[in-house]
């Protein structure tokens, strides 16, 4: 059983995970409390939740968003026609030194084959002084939401899979001393790191699983690979381990880490 890293349909990924992807950046946009007129950067902004919520709540003077994934790209455009948008990778910015005042990254760290060359990237676009570098991913390891109880219930009908596949083992940059780790080897200063907490509620277990069907990111990418049968037992498995409110609803809680530190004068 497989499965790979699928970001090919902007629609699919606002049902699997951008609508709570919302939820933690108007949060996060708080925790930073930037000014108005600033020039932002959103790098692997994939379908713009983090790019229209500073348009909305921080009013730049400039907002550009990047992304790998020209799919995402295009939905962003449609969804921000406040900022602008282009298809680059983000260890390798078609930005000049020092461009912008802030630079951000939204639940893409993970994905980065070498996330160190990303945050020394985004540390290089803004400018020195109190340039703000910043960026937040999902707590894959620790806390108990659709994601952690999903890898745990597959781990019961296919280990191995888990074993191979699980975000919370895949990902060590999800965990808080990771990400300020690697803040200060990118030469940032003033490094700080919050959790942010969000309420991930489904009008019920359809509305949970269905996303899982669309293959976009891990875990779908995984469902889909299966078999029928192997996935009729994957299924099983995660019903028996969220739990169901009365009316039938799934209310759980999705934390993500954010980190933001600064760029030294000189």
């Amino acid at each position: 059983m497989g499965g790979s890293d699928v970001w090919a349909s902007g629609e699919a990924y606002e049902r699997y995970m951008g609508r709570w992807s919302r939820l933690v950046a108007a949060r996060f946009t708080d925790w930073l409390d930037r000014p108005e007129g600033l020039r932002w950067l959103d790098v692997g902004c994939g379908t713009g939740a983090l790019s229209a919520t500073v348009a909305d709540r921080c009013r730049p003077r400039a907002l550009l968003g990047v992304d790998l994934s020209e799919p995402f790209v295009r939905t962003a455009r449609a969804q921000v026609p406040a900022g602008s948008f282009a298809v680059a990778d983000a260890t390798a910015l078609p930005v000049p030194d020092s461009a912008y005042d802030v630079a951000v990254s939204g639940l893409a760290l993970n994905f980065l084959p070498e996330p160190a060359a990303g945050a020394a990237e985004l540390a290089r676009a803004v400018r020195p002084g109190d340039g703000l570098v910043a960026a937040y991913v999902w707590d894959y390891a620790g806390t108990p939401g659709f994601l952690r109880r999903f890898w745990d219930a597959v781990a019961t009908v296919d280990p191995a899979a888990a074993v191979a596949l699980d975000e919370g083992r895949r990902f060590p940059v999800c965990r808080p001393d990771r990400l300020r780790s690697l803040w200060t080897e990118a030469g940032l200063t003033d490094v700080m790191t919050a959790p942010i907490d969000v309420p991930t509620v489904f009008t019920g277990f359809g509305d949970l699983w269905e996303p899982f069907l669309a293959g976009q990111g891990p875990a779908p990418a995984y469902v889909t690979s299966l078999a029928p049968g192997d996935r009729d037992r994957v299924r099983t498995a995660y019903a028996e381990a969220v739990p169901l409110e009365r009316d039938g609803s799934i209310a759980l809680t999705a934390r993500a880490w954010a980190v933001r530190g600064r760029r030294p004068a000189g």
